[in-house]
């Protein structure tokens, strides 16, 4: 049975970005509210208000800018796939097909630190784009609902990993 294909969102960026975090692709939730981690139960807002001094309940544009602010691009992996759901274990593997991270990185020459918000997010990465050598990369747990990770652990490991210099 094949299933709806799905487009993800297009990325949070500015000129001043210098970390790329990069999920998988946007759930349900988030397609339907067409804003990043819009799922309440997804850790993701939660972690980076608290690293950055944001509130995390502030009105979607706010925390954009917040990040933004920080240094901080936030994407996909997937530009397009086919999933029943929002588990990364749902999607079809041959439906994905990857955002143009070659342009991407291009018109983004200061990001030096890629994050993967999950290990499915680094997994299909790593089968899916060409990989560019000067860059950073480290896999963070997944904010998802479905990570049963403590939260403090969560964001002991990301406060870590993006506060770091490199």
């Amino acid at each position: 049975m094949s299933s709806e294909l799905l487009h993800g969102l297009p990325p949070i960026v500015d000129d001043g970005a210098n970390a790329l975090i990069l999920g998988n692709m946007p759930s349900v939730i988030s397609l339907g509210a067409q804003q990043y981690y819009a799922n309440p139960r997804n850790s993701f807002w939660r972690i980076t208000a608290e690293i950055f001094g944001f509130d995390a309940s502030a009105p979607y544009a706010v925390r954009i800018a917040a990040l933004k602010a920080n240094g901080i691009a936030v994407w996909d992996v997937l530009r397009s796939c086919r999933r029943v759901g929002s588990l990364d274990s749902a999607v079809e593997p041959d439906s994905m097909v990857a955002n143009d991270f070659g342009q991407f990185f291009e018109s983004q020459p200061h990001i030096t630190r890629v994050f993967f918000n999950g290990a499915a997010a680094e997994k299909n990465f790593s089968r899916l784009v060409r990989v560019s050598p000067d860059l950073a990369y480290r896999r963070l747990p997944s904010t998802s609902p479905a990570q049963t990770m403590r939260y403090a652990d969560k964001l002991g490991v990301w406060r870590a990993a993006i506060t770091a210099r490199q």
